[in-house]
C-alpha cells in the first residue's frame, strides 16, 4: 500500500476527493523517530531520505514531496543546496519563508488571529547546540496564529498543514534562541489531525480539536497556524 500511494503522488497527485483524507495515509503506523534525517555526513550522518520512521516535521515534508527524494531536498534545504547549515531548521523563518511557493499562512480564514513575535538567533543556536560557528544574522518575524481561546473545530475543504505555537520558555533559553513552532501535522477535511506523534510513537490520526484543547491546558501553549498547501 505504501509503495502504491507513493506512486500515485509521484505520477501526478492523488485523484481522490479531499474528504477521502488520502494525504499521508500510506505512512499511518510508521514508527516515530526524533530527527531521522540528515545529510549522510557530519555533523548529521542520518540519511537524506527514509520512509520507515518520521518525526513530525519529516513526516510533513516527505508527504509534501510525494515520497520523492529530490523534491524532499528542495523542501528541506534553502535553494535545494544540501548542507547542514542550509537546512530549513526553523519552521518560523527558514521553512515557511523558503517554501513560500508551496505553502501560505491562511490562519485568518479560520479564526480571529494574533501575532507571535519571534526572534531566531540561529548563530547562537548553531554554537550552543551544535558547536558550529556560522555568521548568520538574527531574524525576526511576526507569525499570525489563532489563539486557543478563539479556536473552534475546523473542517477544511482540503487538507491543510497546522503548526502548534508556544510562547518563549525554558527550552528557548536552553537552545540559545526563541522558538515558537513545537509540533506540526496535517488537518484533514474530516477534522482529524494526521501527525507523527512522539507520545504514541507512530504516525496516527487523532481528533484535531480535542488534541488542540489538550495542548491549550498548558499556559505556555498559545494556539495554531493554519497553512494552505498551494
Amino acid at each position: 500500500m505504501r509503495v502504491l500511494m507513493a506512486l500515485i503522488f509521484i505520477l501526478g497527485g492523488c485523484t481522490c476527493d479531499a474528504n477521502d483524507a488520502y494525504i499521508g495515509a500510506e505512512y499511518l503506523g510508521v514508527p516515530y523517530l526524533n530527527d531521522p534525517l540528515g545529510e549522510g555526513v557530519p555533523p548529521d550522518t542520518d540519511p537524506l531520505f527514509r520512509d520507515d520512521a518520521f518525526d513530525c516535521v519529516t513526516f510533513v515534508e516527505t508527504v509534501l514531496a510525494g515520497g520523492d527524494a529530490g523534491k524532499l531536498i528542495q523542501i528541506r534545504y534553502r535553494d535545494g543546496d544540501v548542507d547542514f547549515v542550509n537546512r530549513n531548521h526553523f519552521m518560523e523563518t527558514d521553512w515557511l519563508g523558503n517554501n513560500s511557493d508551496l505553502v501560505e499562512n491562511v490562519s485568518k480564514l479560520y479564526g480571529k488571529t494574533a501575532l507571535r513575535h519571534i526572534v531566531i538567533d540561529k548563530q547562537n543556536w548553531f554554537r550552543a547546540v551544535h558547536n558550529i560557528d556560522v555568521n548568520v544574522p538574527v531574524q525576526a518575524v511576526d507569525l499570525e496564529y489563532i489563539p486557543y481561546e478563539n479556536l473552534g473545530p475546523i473542517y477544511p475543504s482540503e487538507p491543510m498543514i497546522v503548526l502548534f505555537i508556544s510562547g518563549q520558555d525554558e527550552k528557548s533559553d536552553k537552545i540559545g534562541t526563541d522558538l515558537a513552532v513545537r509540533h506540526v501535522g496535517f488537518l484533514l477535511a474530516n477534522g482529524m489531525l494526521r501527525h507523527a506523534s512522539s507520545a504514541n510513537g507512530r504516525v496516527m490520526d487523532t481528533d484535531f480539536y480535542k488534541y488542540a484543547m489538550a495542548r491549550a491546558e498548558n499556559p505556555s501553549n498559545l494556539g495554531i497556524v493554519v497553512v494552505q498547501i498551494k
